[in-house]
């Protein structure tokens, strides 16, 4: 059985708990991996010739399980697995996995190992068999690993990641995508960290690529080297060492000249105060900084940037992540960034929200550099995307649909009032060549101004009626049927207040919108339904979600009152949530309804039987489409059971009072009410209407007891005529479940929803400026007046002088 991805990530973030306590995650990271990565070329590798990745024999995963348990396993794990692997691919030095004082001695340190181990000794962990051809599954998992890592890190050691989504969109808006797919690329990150950003870029090539990186950190470069090989670039160049003061890539043809790239990428840490250790200034050999300026003493956002600019060839691309400062700091940076937007390099700049990195929660920017026709630049493209992200823990992240609308707008150069804009070299020359994205895009989301003639005269302003410019552009009639002009500046509703949602929905334009975008969903549902019954083995579900999700926002293009990057979301999240896990199932598996027992462990640490699951079609569709007739008797028992519990319910309170005939016993329940009955039965004097109150109570639990058998029962055997059926399901059924019912329909009641929340914002917005308006302050002051003289008659009569 294919494992999923969630499951991939969840198993490998339990070998954590192996190793936490007293080591920070910064360290403990670093020991998950190389598991990590010994596991994968061990399956993918050990034994083949020819192979990218040298697996000296006796140093697979294989010959690592059978150290557990010796008392030496440390230092045995060092010298027979990683030495001799790291000596054959001339890999960095492993992390010491005989080190006391991160994994404790000796027993201790066995049993962390051991478990360790066995984590990665999970059959459905075997890498060989769970990879989507073009789709790196392990490659994620080791994002999912550094993400949890980074976030776990701290300050300072965060910034060895840069997160996913961010890499994603530095990627896209490169549009290395575009290059000929008979050209060799290459691609290069100066401040590679743990190569992430770095994979993104080359991920999005159409050709041949070739990755280059440099990582100051030992540790990290290692990390990256790794994470070349497990996203399938075993020959991709990772070196260690400071890029500013000793470049390790340079032109071979050239004395002194640094090697130059198609494209550069970097995430370079932010505003780095120790830049210049190891450069002699102002003299640098690779004249870096000749015809620009020389990056303050305390601040090498520039060094980075120049940097990139040196290293790209004459027609190349670079995209750069700095802190906003960048953009409006003065002195020597005002001065290399008027040399740079003169030289027409900076294309255009993304500015993004804060709190996305690890590390710091300063906003950032993306600078892109572009070489090409950079003579004939007249303008740098700004794009304002601070707002768009979604809250994740103590972090900010972009979802997907932010993601998707920076690289459509960027890509395009479409101009979005309050989120994009071209602008102009000479108005940035006007401006002192100060970048500061608010000083040319205006985002503020317009102020809701309260009238104060209609507070005292009463009537909706005209104005704010208007302001819903784009509902009246769908529905014209609509707001006529809704307001009745009072004069040129204010109208009054038609109908009451309660009655707005009603008028709404009944409306012939509103139902007749209703019907265009079902009409919508039906035509991208039809297309798509088709598309995904043809999968099959060896699917690629990254090229799945792209025709989805392209065609989905072909549908809902310049739709009037749909944002279409809103239904792009509700895809996307989707697609992460369930359908990339069962795509994957289906790629390794076919069309199979594959069950499973669910067996977890209890305290005494043994296997017990928790039932049985499917994964790519859940029990509820098979019994709504085969077991009806025992769903309901199911649910009438369910009902049954929810009234007697009720009827007890009421009875207990009825009789919660001190005189009540359950005061006397101390906590009600059927074996205390049961013994109060039986007591009184032997007493000669006892009320009789007492006994049957106590009697109905028992009586009710009797009933509850044995509807709670046949529910019992009925779940039984609901479950084994579950059980048999699944084997029985033809490839139609199962395509006709899990395409049909639980993927389309999950997404059709999703975009409904979303549907739903337009006529929700227009209701809400009509009736909050109705309620605001009602009450005008004459009729106010003269309510006020009423009272008061209501109050001061009664006081009078009580003989108070008023």
């Amino acid at each position: 059985m294919a494992i999923k991805k969630s499951e991939l990530y969840s198993s490998l973030w339990e070998s954590c708990d192996a190793l936490r306590g007293s080591m920070d995650a910064s360290q403990y990271k670093d020991y998950v991996l190389v598991m990590l990565f010994i596991k994968y070329i061990s399956d993918k590798w050990a034994g083949q010739p020819y192979a990218p990745i040298t697996i000296p024999e006796g140093s697979s995963f294989a010959d690592m399980v059978a150290l557990k348990g010796s008392t030496d396993i440390g230092d045995q794990i060092n010298k027979k697995i990683l030495a001799p692997i790291a000596e054959a691919n001339k890999l960095a030095k492993f992390p010491d996995f005989n080190d006391p004082t991160k994994l404790g001695t000796d027993k201790e340190m066995i049993d962390t190992l051991d478990a360790l181990i066995g984590i990665f000794e999970n059959p459905a962990l075997d890498f060989s068999k769970n990879k989507a051809d073009g789709d790196d599954i392990l490659g994620d998992a080791y994002e999912f690993l550094m993400r949890h890592f980074a976030t776990q890190s701290g300050k300072s050691k965060g910034q060895f990641y840069t997160p996913s989504e961010v890499s994603r969109t530095l990627a896209s808006i490169i549009e290395i995508n575009k290059v000929d797919t008979n050209t060799d690329i290459t691609v290069y990150d100066p401040t590679c960290g743990s190569g992430s950003l770095l994979l993104k870029v080359g991920e999005f090539a159409k050709s041949k690529v070739t990755l280059y990186g440099q990582e100051k950190d030992a540790t990290t470069a290692g990390l990256a080297r790794m994470n070349m090989i497990l996203h399938d670039n075993p020959t991709a160049e990772i070196k260690q060492g400071n890029t500013l003061a000793k470049p390790l890539f340079e032109d071979k043809n050239l004395q002194d000249n640094l090697k130059t790239f198609d494209f550069v990428v970097a995430n370079p840490p932010f505003s780095d105060k120790r830049w210049s250790n190891g450069l002699t200034l102002p003299n640098d050999k690779y004249n870096r900084f000749k015809d620009y300026g020389i990056p303050p003493a305390k601040n090498g956002d520039y060094a980075f940037l120049l940097h990139i600019v040196r290293s790209l060839k004459r027609n190349g691309k670079g995209a750069i992540i700095l802190p906003h400062g960048v953009l409006f700091r003065g002195n020597a940076e005002a001065e290399i960034r008027t040399n740079l937007i003169k030289k027409g390099f900076i294309k255009g700049i993304i500015g993004l929200p804060a709190n996305l990195f690890y590390g710091t929660g300063i906003p950032a920017v993306i600078i892109f550099i572009d070489k090409e026709n950079a003579n004939n630049r007249k303008g740098v493209f700004m794009i304002d995307a601070g707002k768009g992200f979604i809250k994740d823990g103590n972090k900010n992240r972009l979802r997907e649909q932010d993601i998707k609308r920076i690289t459509d707008v960027f890509t395009t150069q479409k101009e979005v009032k309050g989120y994009s804009r071209m602008v102009s070299i000479t108005e940035i020359a006007k401006n002192e060549y100060n970048l500061n994205i608010p000083r040319y895009i205006d985002n503020q989301e317009k102020e809701d101004i309260q009238d104060i003639e209609a507070h005292l005269k009463g009537g909706i302003p005209i104005t704010d009626i208007d302001d819903l410019s784009n509902f009246w552009k769908v529905f014209p009639t609509l707001r006529k049927s809704l307001f009745e002009k009072i004069n040129d500046n204010y109208s009054k509703l038609t109908i009451e207040t309660e009655q707005i949602k009603d008028e709404i929905y009944s409306h012939p334009e509103f139902e007749s919108f209703i019907n265009q975008m079902n009409n919508l969903f039906e035509a991208w549902k039809t297309k798509n339904t088709q598309l995904l019954k043809a999968l099959d083995k060896g699917n690629r579900p990254k090229e799945v979600i792209t025709k989805l999700s392209t065609n989905l926002l072909q549908t809902y293009h310049s739709k009037a009152l749909i944002d279409k990057y809103n239904v792009y979301q509700l895809l996307m999240s989707y697609w992460n949530e369930t359908m990339q896990d069962d795509c994957y199932i289906i790629s390794a598996d076919g069309w199979v309804a594959e069950t499973y027992r669910i067996l977890k462990p209890n305290a005494k640490k043994k296997m017990i039987d928790k039932g049985w699951t499917c994964d790519l079609i859940p029990k509820e569709l098979v019994i709504n489409k085969y077991f009806e007739t025992e769903k309901k008797a199911l649910n009438d028992f369910e009902t049954e059971k929810e009234t007697i519990t009720s009827q007890i319910s009421e009875l207990e309170e009825e009789q919660s009072g001190e005189d009540s005939y359950f005061a006397e016993i101390e906590k009600v329940s059927k074996t205390n009410v049961t013994k109060r009955y039986k007591e009184l039965q032997k007493e000669d004097d006892t009320d009789k209407e007492e006994l049957k109150v106590l009697k109905q109570y028992i009586d009710l639990h009797t009933k509850l007891t044995a509807t709670n058998k046949k529910i019992k029962q009925a779940e039984k055997e609901l479950d084994e005529k579950l059980y048999a059926k699944y084997p029985t399901l033809t490839q139609t059924e199962v395509k006709q479940l899990v395409v049909d019912d639980k993927w389309m329909q999950t997404i059709e009641n999703a975009i409904k929803g979303e549907i739903d929340h337009i006529s929700q914002r227009l209701t809400n917005r009509i009736k909050e400026l109705a309620e605001r308006y009602q009450t005008p302050l004459p009729q106010i002051d003269q309510e006020v007046t009423d009272l008061e003289t209501k109050v001061n008659a009664h006081l009078t009569k009580m003989g108070f002088v008023v």
